[in-house]
C-alpha cells in the first residue's frame, strides 16, 4: 500500500509524505543500501494492525484456525520437553535442526507423496518465509528474474524485491499456471537478455487465489523449467489441508534435482512456533544451509523439541483431518454467502482447500477505496493489487475464511455486499456515460 497506508491510526497522504521527507533529510539516510529503499511494509500487515479493532470482521488474515488445538497436550508436551531435555531445549542447537525434527518432516512430506526424502537434505527455518528469503540470497544477483504465478503470495514479492531482483508475473487460469504463458513468458525475456535463476510456485491452493495447479500440468511446468535451466521454488504450506484428504503430489515428488520445497508448521500446527523448511536438492544443499546459518545461527531447539514431542504423542493425522473438516465448511459458508449477497458482475474462485477465496469485479474498478469503504461498513479483505508485481490498480480482492467462525464470515460477506454492489452500479454508470 501506498501513502495512506492503514495501520492502527490512518495515516492522510500528507503525513505519509511528511513521515518520508523527515526520514530522508537525517544524516543516516546516506547510510541506506540501495536494497533497503525495495524494503515495504506488507500490505497484509497494514491491513492485519486494524482488522483487530473491535467489532470489525476481519475476512483480511489467512490466519489458521486453532480451536481445536488441543492446548492441554501442547502444554503437557512442552513440560515433558523442559523436565527431560531442558539442558538441550534451551541451549544452542545444530543449524540445519534437530535430527529428530528432520525425520519427523519427512514423514509428513511422505504423506503428501514426497517418498523417500532424507532428514540429510532437509534444513529446519524460522518459518517457510525464511526458506524463499535464502533461496534468493544464494541463486539471485541484482538485475536477475524470478518467475512468480499472477497472483502470488505477498510475503514472496516483499522478499524478492529486497534482493533488487527483476519480478515477472506469468498468467494463471482456473486450473494453475499455464504452461503456454510460461514458455511465452520465458521466450520473451530469455531473447531480451535477462537471466531467469528461480520460479517461485504455490501450486495447491495458491495464496490469495486458491487455485490448484491441476494434475496434469504439473509435470509440464517442471520440464519447461528443467529446459530452461530455471530452478523451481515450491511453496507448499497448504498442501495438507486439502478438504477431501488427498493431497496432489508436490512438484518435487518427481523432480528430486529441479525443486526446492519449501514446508511449514504454520498451517499444519502453530504460526507461534515459527518453523518451516527446506528439502533441498543434494547437489545445492551446502550453500543453502550455510546461507540459513549465517543467518538465524540454529533454529529454536525448545521449539522443534515441543513440536517433535507433540506430533509424536498426538494424532496429528486425526487432527488435521478434523482441521480440513472445519475448513471446508468455513469455505462453504463463504461460497454460500457470495452467492447470496454479492452482485451477478462478481466472480470468485471455489478453492478445493486452503484458506482464500479470490474474488473479481468488473475490469476498471478498483478495490483498494473499497477498502476504505468496507472498514466503515465494518469488515475488512485484501485488495488485490498487494498480490501482483504489477503497477496500477486491481478490480480482484482476497478473502480469507480460515481464522473465523462460518457466522462471522456470513456476516462479514453481507457487510461487503453493499461497498461491492454500490461500487458495480458506479462503474455501470460510469461506463453508461462514456458510451
Amino acid at each position: 500500500m501506498t501513502a495512506g497506508t492503514l495501520t492502527g491510526t490512518e495515516l492522510t497522504a500528507e503525513t505519509q509524505t511528511a513521515l518520508e521527507r523527515a526520514e530522508a533529510s537525517h544524516r543516516h539516510e546516506s547510510l541506506f543500501s540501495a536494497r533497503a529503499h525495495n524494503i515495504k511494509q506488507s500490505a497484509v500487515r497494514d491491513v492485519f494492525d486494524i482488522s483487530i479493532r473491535p467489532g470489525l470482521v476481519s475476512l483480511a488474515g489467512g490466519a489458521p484456525s486453532l480451536s481445536g488445538l488441543p492446548l492441554d497436550t501442547v502444554a503437557e508436551a512442552a513440560r515433558r520437553v523442559i523436565a527431560e531435555h531442558g539442558m538441550t531445549a534451551l541451549q544452542y542447537g545444530n543449524g540445519k535442526g534437530t535430527e529428530e525434527l528432520r525425520r519427523l518432516i519427512c514423514e509428513i512430506m511422505g504423506e503428501e507423496g514426497i517418498a523417500g526424502a532424507s532428514p540429510e537434505d532437509v534444513v529446519v527455518t524460522t518459518g517457510s518465509q525464511s526458506a524463499q528469503d535464502i533461496a534468493a540470497k544464494v541463486f539471485c544477483n541484482p538485475g536477475d528474474v524470478v518467475l512468480v504465478e499472477d497472483p502470488t503470495y505477498v510475503g514472496a514479492l516483499n522478499t524478492f524485491e529486497a534482493y533488487q531482483v527483476q519480478v515477472e508475473p506469468v498468467r494463471m487460469d482456473a486450473d494453475g499456471l499455464v504452461p503456454e504463458e510460461l514458455e511465452a513468458r520465458i521466450a520473451e525475456l530469455e531473447a531480451a537478455g535477462k537471466t531467469i535463476k528461480i520460479l517461485y510456485t504455490i501450486p495447491s491452493f495458491n495464496n490469495p487465489s486458491g487455485i490448484t495447479l491441476t494434475a496434469e500440468r504439473r509435470q509440464r511446468i517442471v520440464d519447461i523449467c528443467r529446459e530452461h535451466n530455471i530452478l523451481l521454488l515450491e511453496d507448499n504450506p497448504y498442501g495438507m489441508l486439502r478438504f477431501d484428504g488427498k493431497p496432489l503430489p508436490p512438484l518435487r515428488a518427481d523432480n528430486p534435482d529441479d525443486v526446492i520445497y519449501c514446508g511449514s508448521f504454520s498451517k499444519i500446527f502453530s504460526p507461534g512456533v515459527r518453523l518451516g523448511w527446506a528439502l533441498v536438492p543434494r547437489h545445492l544443499y551446502r550453500r543453502f544451509y550455510l546461507a540459513a546459518e549465517a543467518v538465524v545461527l540454529c533454529p529454536s531447539t525448545l521449539n522443534q523439541l515441543i513440536v517433535t514431542e507433540f506430533f509424536r504423542s498426538f494424532d496429528w493425522r486425526g487432527y488435521l483431518a478434523a482441521a480440513r473438516a472445519v475448513y471446508a465448511e468455513r469455505c462453504s459458508a463463504m461460497l454460500e454467502a457470495l452467492a447470496e449477497h454479492f452482485p451477478a458482475e462478481a466472480e470468485w474462485t471455489t478453492p478445493d482447500g486452503g484458506f482464500f477465496v479470490w474474488v473479481t469485479l468488473p475490469e476498471g474498478i478498483d478495490t483498494y477505496p473499497l477498502l476504505h469503504e468496507a472498514i466503515d461498513a465494518g469488515v475488512v479483505f485484501i485488495p488485490g493489487a498487494a498480490f501482483t508485481p504489477a503497477d496500477g490498480p486491481s478490480s480482484r480482492l482476497r478473502l480469507a475464511f480460515s481464522g473465523v467462525s462460518p457466522e462471522q464470515i456470513r456476516e462479514g460477506v453481507r457487510r461487503l455486499a453493499p461497498v461491492v454492489r454500490a461500487a458495480v452500479e458506479r462503474h455501470r454508470a460510469k461506463a453508461a456515460t462514456a458510451g
